[in-house]
């Protein structure tokens, strides 16, 4: 699956630039964005973050795209998919993720995205299955899962490991979806 632009009614889904990193970091820097992360992630860290997108695209030949609006070509965020390879019982897997900024959110930005980017990866890869996780209190990316259709077995919560038992923010709740489930739903929306 190449890295190359992947295009929605309203969005392109392309490889990073170097001009998206300052809005970037003032997106992992805004404490509603990051709510439900264990804090707002400093500056160093996204420059940090962004160097690894790049690389996993370089890896694997997609990864976490840079979200454009394609009316203004404005920065959005991110949506794609990323490798989960931290130590859990469903792990190694494939995570299908997404962080806008808050003047995009709540007009399904994220799920358009996410649709497209699940879409090219069931059509264009052997990859059996996505993932998708985040913290119970987290309604509107639990949201974006459910109208994307995975599922969520609640016998597949977890506590994430790097943050532990005791942190608030360490329980998370995990949803999939497999090649089959997604073909069906695409053959039905046909």
């Amino acid at each position: 699956m190449p890295a190359d632009t992947i295009t929605t009614g309203r969005l392109l889904l392309r490889p990073w630039h170097d001009s998206d990193i300052e809005s970037f970091v003032r997106m992992n820097m805004d404490p509603e964005v990051v709510e439900y992360l264990p804090s707002p992630i400093p500056e160093s860290e996204s420059r940090q973050f962004a160097i690894r997108i790049r690389e996993h695209f370089t890896k694997h030949g997609y990864g976490l795209y840079a979200l454009e609006s394609r009316e203004d070509a404005s920065f959005l965020g991110y949506t794609g998919l990323n490798w989960a390879l931290f130590e859990s019982d469903f792990t190694p897997a494939l995570e299908v993720g997404w962080r806008l900024i808050r003047k995009a959110w709540g007009q399904g930005l994220a799920t358009e995205a996410a649709r497209a980017c699940m879409a090219r990866a069931f059509r264009e890869t052997d990859i059996s299955e996505i993932v998708s996780f985040t913290v119970p209190a987290n309604a509107r990316s639990a949201a974006v899962m459910k109208r994307l259709g995975m599922t969520r077995d609640p016998a597949d919560d977890f506590i994430h490991p790097r943050l532990g038992p005791d942190h608030p923010l360490g329980a998370h709740i995990l949803y999939r979806m497999d090649r089959d489930r997604w073909q069906a739903q695409e053959s039905a929306a046909v």
